[in-house]
């Protein structure tokens, strides 16, 4: 039997975890978030702790009471430009909660599964596979690369599962995604501007949960790469969405990243080799037509 804490479970992909996991046989899952539980009337029988990360104390007394075997470590600020502008927050919150959770883990003998990105590279030679080396060009990319350091060196069973452009629908969360986004300019006739000179191995959120439960379940050790497998400019996603619903392509404008100016830069080339996730853990992720698919399955 497995006894999961989960943190950030009102988050995108906390809630896919929760929503994964409540049915398995061999799991415990105990949901947490700085917050109120979400969650609480959809599942009901899911055990829940309010814990903030950032505080020491905090963690300790919860990992203490619910004894778990292992965390899945979800909760993270990532809003590139907000981090940039805020930094003092975006530390707090990537990687002095990291550190309170690596020495409780210590402590209690806990398999800590952290969270990671593609955003710790600089985005000039990717994909990427797990034994690239870090070089980030914005402030969020440098908080998950220095988190990464913290868990490396931890005491104590450790995974490390980085990922690229998340993406999916949950109850109640406030932000939008490249499917939602791109559907609903169509549908009001909205002339959209969409870059050509990103790239990126965009992900279901379904399936970095599956990549989580995996690493788990398997006990599994070391750095993987959870995303999807198709290498895809925002541009190529918003036309496959505009096919998909059966929308007018052509109030889709091409455009280079220069047309932005965002506080945070931007990595050109990312995305992942998933081979080792593959072959180690029997990760499997949806194609993008079938993640728009599934997407608009759960569009209310």
């Amino acid at each position: 039997m497995k006894t999961i804490l989960i943190t950030g479970s009102n988050g995108l992909l906390g809630q896919k975890l929760v929503d994964l996991l409540h049915t398995e046989a061999s799991v415990k899952i105990i949901a947490s978030s700085r917050g109120q539980n979400k969650l609480a009337e959809i599942y009901p029988q899911v055990a829940f702790v309010a814990m903030d990360v950032t505080n020491a104390e905090q963690v300790e007394e919860v990992i203490s009471d619910t004894q778990p075997t292992h965390i899945i470590h979800t909760a993270a600020m990532t809003n590139v430009d907000d981090c940039e502008s805020q930094r003092d927050e975006c530390w707090k919150q990537n990687v002095d909660a990291v550190e309170n959770l690596v020495k409780a883990s210590e402590r209690h003998g806990v398999h800590l599964i952290h969270v990671s990105t593609d955003f710790i590279f600089d985005g000039e030679n990717g994909p990427y596979s797990e034994e690239a080396e870090g070089n980030p060009v914005n402030f969020y990319g440098e908080t998950k690369l220095a988190a990464e350091e913290l868990v490396k060196q931890a005491a104590c069973k450790w995974a490390i599962l980085r990922t690229v452009l998340v993406f999916g629908i949950v109850h109640d969360y406030g932000r939008s995604n490249i499917v939602l986004w791109v559907k609903g300019s169509l549908e009001q006739g909205k002339q959209i501007k969409v870059v050509n000179d990103q790239l990126r191995t965009p992900t279901l959120a379904e399936d970095l949960a599956q990549g989580c439960w995996l690493a788990a379940k398997h006990d599994a050790q070391g750095i993987f790469n959870i995303s999807g497998e198709e290498l895809l400019t925002p541009h190529q996603m918003a036309l496959q969405v505009a096919d998909y619903f059966n929308l007018d392509k052509s109030l889709i404008e091409e455009v280079d990243g220069t047309l932005f100016t965002q506080p945070a830069k931007r990595p050109p080339r990312t995305g992942f080799d998933i081979t080792k996730a593959k072959t180690q853990l029997g990760y499997q992720p949806h194609s993008f037509k079938e993640s728009i698919a599934i997407v608009a399955g759960q569009i209310q």
